[in-house]
């Protein structure tokens, strides 16, 4: 076996180990273990399964082995309630381990998948790492439960109750869902909020929003809920016309846009599309999240 037969792998695995991980870099890495560990061990591999899912029982052990050694990757929301006041300083906290946003190819129509938007993804960090194993390995992939019980090495019987209390909590966590990205109303969206910023258009921002609409930005355990809240906040930020550039992008399969204030990479924002407005707003701000989607730190030429 040669890199060549693992390489096809790469994105769906980077993929499943996101969701298990809540972060990006991390992923990669451990799909890279993943692939050296499977090319040491080729001359054991006996084909009593395919490639594919002896490759997701060793990212999946090597994700649980990752995520028994740190703590969970929240969003802001997940920290606690919101502020009441958008005056209100950011509390920034890099010692927090924050979810990060998972950079998708519009092509890719075997990773791109609601599975990965980004409340969903915040819900399955609360699930203990076996749940979350398996509710991802049976519900994702579709794999049949004997086979999660051997890739696990657990009972089949166990895999159907981790399964149910996975599911039960989950279902608790989940909100409305979000509109396709290339919807209509999630286009349009999209367009509305690049406008409103590169023009310095609060009305049409506020527009755009929901009355319910929550705004987070990390690492800041600071956010805010409603627009009656969200609304004065973005008055703050919005600048002079010309102020910010932005780039439309996807990103956990929702619509999402690179930025960059004057000039200089500044973050990457997702939003929450619903046919009657934008439902959230999430920040991350930091150049290495705008590299993560192939954008330059400074801004000289508009990108292609």
């Amino acid at each position: 076996m040669d890199a060549g037969e693992l390489e096809p792998y790469r994105r769906e695995l980077t993929a499943h180990c996101y969701r298990m991980l809540g972060s990006a870099e991390e992923a990669q890495d451990v799909v890279q273990e993943t692939f050296l560990r499977a090319w040491r061990a080729a001359e054991r591999f006996e084909g009593r399964a395919s490639v594919r899912v002896w490759l997701y029982r060793i990212a999946t052990n090597a994700c649980l082995t990752a995520l028994g050694q740190r703590a969970r990757r929240p969003l802001p929301s997940g920290l606690g309630a919101p502020a009441d006041d958008p005056t209100t300083p950011g509390t920034v906290d890099l010692d927090v381990p924050w979810l990060q946003p998972f950079a998708d190819d519009p092509a890719d129509t075997v990773v791109r998948h609601e599975s990965l938007r980004l409340a969903l993804v915040a819900s399955l960090q609360l699930l203990p790492p076996r749940q979350r194993a398996v509710l991802l390995m049976r519900e994702v992939l579709e794999f049949p439960a004997t086979e999660v019980a051997s890739m696990l090495d657990m009972s089949v019987p166990a895999v159907k109750s981790s399964l149910q209390r996975a599911r039960a909590r989950l279902d608790a966590a989940r909100g409305e869902p979000l509109s396709d990205p290339d919807s209509p109303e999630a286009l349009a969206q999209l367009d509305a909020y690049l406008a409103a910023f590169v023009n310095s258009d609060l009305r049409a921002l506020e527009a755009a929003l929901r009355k319910d609409a929550t705004l987070e930005v990390v690492p800041s355990r600071t956010w805010f809920a409603g627009k009656a809240v969200c609304v004065p906040y973005l008055a703050s930020v919005l600048g002079e016309p010309g102020e910010w550039a932005m780039f439309p992008v996807t990103a956990n399969d929702q619509p999402a846009v690179v930025v960059y204030r004057a000039g200089a990479a500044f973050g990457v924002v997702l939003l929450s599309p619903t046919p009657t407005g934008l439902r959230g707003i999430v920040l991350f701000t930091g150049a290495d999240h705008v590299a993560r989607f192939g954008y330059p730190a400074v801004l000289r030429t508009t990108p292609a």
